[in-house]
């Protein structure tokens, strides 16, 4: 068991050093931060956000599904009422305090409307936890910034509720 695993230690150690020295099958690992991006994969979980529609107003009908849904508590929604409206209630406010926010996404599924999605945005470090409290206006981008979170999304649900073909 022993000359098993340095049988492979060994192994790895001799093609590495050989790699460093011949220079050949090399990559870098290292992303030179600031000046260089990683392009984030499809299903990543940055800061959420609330989709605006076109008319500037968002996508959000207060049904307070992402509020009951977040484990720790850190969305916080003040339903408002429309009269004469396609939808009966609007966010008065929509509050996210990201210093207990842990990024899960449970929000995101919860919504029926589509209007909290997670986003790209990552940079979030500051000094003082109170500037990690977002409001509405500071939550709201527009829904074409979002399309291609939107559509992995969609694309996640049809995988899910797919119904498998029967066998006859």
């Amino acid at each position: 068991m022993i000359v098993q695993g340095l049988r492979v230690t060994s192994r790895h150690f001799f093609r590495n050093l050989r790699g460093f020295v011949t220079g050949r099958n090399r990559t870098d690992f290292v992303v030179q931060y600031p000046e260089e991006r990683v392009d984030y994969p499809d299903a990543f979980r940055g800061m959420p956000v609330l989709v605006q529609l076109d008319n500037g107003e968002p996508k959000c009908v207060a049904c307070g599904l992402c509020e009951f849904a977040c484990p720790t508590d850190c969305v916080s929604i003040v339903p408002g009422e429309l009269e004469g409206s396609r939808i009966e209630r609007y966010p008065e406010a929509f509050d996210i305090d990201l210093s207990r926010c842990m990024f899960c996404g449970l929000c995101e599924e919860a919504c029926p409307e589509e209007a909290i999605v997670m986003s790209r945005e990552v940079e979030l470090a500051t000094y003082d936890r109170p500037s990690l409290n977002f409001e509405k206006e500071q939550l709201l981008v527009p829904e074409n910034l979002l399309k291609r979170r939107l559509d992995f999304l969609r694309g996640e649900y049809d995988r899910e509720h797919e119904r498998p073909e029967r066998k006859e």
